[in-house]
């Protein structure tokens, strides 16, 4: 087993002339959230990974082993669930408010301007179509929001990006005196799945 304990964030600092040469390793979010674990790379070596106790490994990211061979990862595709705004009946405002509703669950969720990312949870799946949302089941590389996860470097964003969205969704609702939950003549021909009287029972009910 060759042992692995240094990671380079993004390979910042090496020669790409290195990186061409270096093997590569796919990992999914489950075991790149670990400091400790083993793995095989493509030259088909068989890895023990020992890094500092809450370091997270980031696709892009390149392991270090103690004989200075280096090893790039990537984000191993992995069933996540990608939620999108309704674009003919919806806003892009309902992400923005799904995104706020998650972070207050504790949820690990990856943010992207027009998507959000998250592990696959048939619960929070039924309250985000609830909310007017697009629900779909992929395999994609999954990046969570690194937050208490992070041991620094890649930031904070778990822990603080949706309660900058508190203020707003309140505004919202104060001027347009709803919160975009649609009632029993709302009729939608699309496949969202909607159930609105449950959106915000099935959001209590569930935990993480």
């Amino acid at each position: 087993m060759l042992t692995v304990n240094k990671l380079i964030p993004h390979g910042r600092g090496l020669a790409k002339a290195l990186l061409a040469r270096a093997s590569h390793v796919a990992l999914d979010w489950d075991t790149r959230q670990k400091s400790r674990f083993d793995a095989t790379d493509s030259a088909g070596r068989h890895l023990g990974v020992f890094l500092s106790r809450g370091q997270v490994v980031r696709g892009g990211d390149v392991l270090v082993a103690e004989d200075g061979s280096l090893i790039r990862v990537d984000a191993a595709p992995q069933p996540v669930l990608v939620v999108r705004p309704c674009a003919e009946h919806g806003s892009p405002f309902d992400l923005l408010r799904a995104a706020y509703h998650l972070g207050n669950r504790h949820v690990q969720l990856e943010l992207k301007s027009d998507h959000l990312k998250l592990e696959p949870d048939h619960v929070l799946a039924e309250m985000l179509r609830a909310m007017h949302l697009i629900v779909r089941g992929e395999q994609a590389a999954f990046e969570p929001e690194a937050g208490a996860y992070a041991a620094g470097g890649h930031g904070q964003a778990h822990a603080h990006a949706h309660a900058h969205d508190h203020r707003h969704a309140h505004d919202h609702v104060a001027e347009h005196g709803h919160d975009h939950a649609h009632g029993p003549a709302c009729t939608h021909d699309h496949d969202h799945g909607h159930d609105h009287g449950h959106a915000h029972g099935h959001g209590h009910g569930h935990g993480h």
